[in-house]
């Protein structure tokens, strides 16, 4: 269909109804005064006058000029052609990954189910990528976390790539302790910045907190300002003590907040299954779309109008170079 983008500029098409209330235009033009202007007189037969010279057009000039103007005006009014409907459909979620690299993921009690023994990082980088291929629907991010706290993948719907992000991580890299409360700040930096109004954090880390800047709940109270929940896996030995001891109470403190949900998984099959659990809590989830695609057509009637122009005004010049010649014709005769 066609709409016009400015339809309130077709008022102007009135415009010209005013001109008749406007001064009319004068044009001087420079005399020579002769000596013998009376003996001119006299041999011409003419009588001098005083006055004006109104020039007037003929048919096809009034009819060019209100053309244009039709034309003009329409153009200022920018025709556009709206095609069909087009619907898309993105991602809805913003599902933020954040997994502890510290020096005790390394520990091998994780046991795959054809026996073969794991490290807890190896454990999870299987199940993550399970999980990339599961969230079709979502904008997945990957925060590493030891020492310090990293971005090592902005949020992104390309799977593929996230995924290879997550494999190139290693243990240490990020340092060997364990800064629980400032992967959430970071996370929380990162999700400010996201248009999507349903923010999901998953956190895995076998060790509690080691001298985060933040601490893990302060962080959770802003984090549930954000509408951003909070999923944690605890993945080490609830027996274990020290630095890599666990601090479940911490942990479900930090999930209560936000609205979430705490998990511990002492093997693969629980890690997997409380990802199946986070899934049906966080469902797949897709937002439409729908726009019509807009075709600007105001050169059509400046092409018109233009056209038209160089036609007569061509016609006119030939025209007059035709009697001009005839006329140069007839006296050299």
């Amino acid at each position: 269909m066609y709409e016009l983008a400015y339809p309130w500029a077709l008022s102007l098409l009135a415009l010209p109804l005013l001109m008749p209330l406007l001064p009319a235009y004068k044009e001087s033009r420079n005399s020579v005064r002769v000596p013998f202007f009376d003996k001119l007189v006299e041999l011409s037969k003419q009588r001098p006058h005083s006055g004006a010279i109104i020039l007037r057009r003929d048919r096809f000039q009034y009819f060019l000029v209100g053309f244009m103007w039709v034309c003009l005006v329409l153009a200022a009014a920018k025709p556009e052609w709206v095609g069909a409907p087009i619907e898309q459909q993105k991602s809805g979620r913003d599902l933020m990954i954040a997994v502890d690299l510290s020096g005790s993921m390394g520990t091998r009690d994780f046991v795959l189910p054809d026996g073969e023994t794991v490290n807890r990082l190896q454990a999870v980088k299987q199940v993550l990528a399970e999980l990339a291929n599961q969230r079709a629907g979502d904008r997945l991010g990957l925060i590493v976390f030891g020492s310090a706290s990293y971005l090592q993948a902005p949020f992104t719907t390309d799977h593929v790539v996230w995924s290879k992000l997550l494999a190139e991580t290693e243990i240490g890299m990020a340092g060997q302790s364990t800064v629980f409360g400032d992967a959430i700040g970071l996370a929380i930096k990162l999700f400010r910045d996201s248009t999507s109004d349903n923010r999901v954090l998953i956190i895995l880390t076998d060790g509690n907190d080691t001298g985060s800047i933040v601490p893990p709940i302060d962080a959770a109270k802003v984090a549930a300002t954000y509408n951003i929940r909070i999923y944690t896996i605890a993945i080490g030995d609830p027996a274990s003590v020290g630095e890599e001891a666990l601090d479940i109470d911490t942990i479900e403190r930090v999930t209560e907040i936000t609205g979430g949900q705490s998990f511990e998984a002492l093997d693969q099959q629980a890690l997997q299954r409380a990802y199946h659990t986070i899934a049906e809590l966080e469902p797949d989830l897709y937002e439409t779309i729908s726009f019509r695609p807009r075709q600007s057509l105001h050169w059509l009637p400046l092409c018109v109008a233009l056209t038209f122009y160089t036609l007569y005004h061509g016609y006119r010049t030939w025209h007059a170079w035709r009697v001009l010649r005839r006329t140069r014709d007839s006296h050299a005769a």
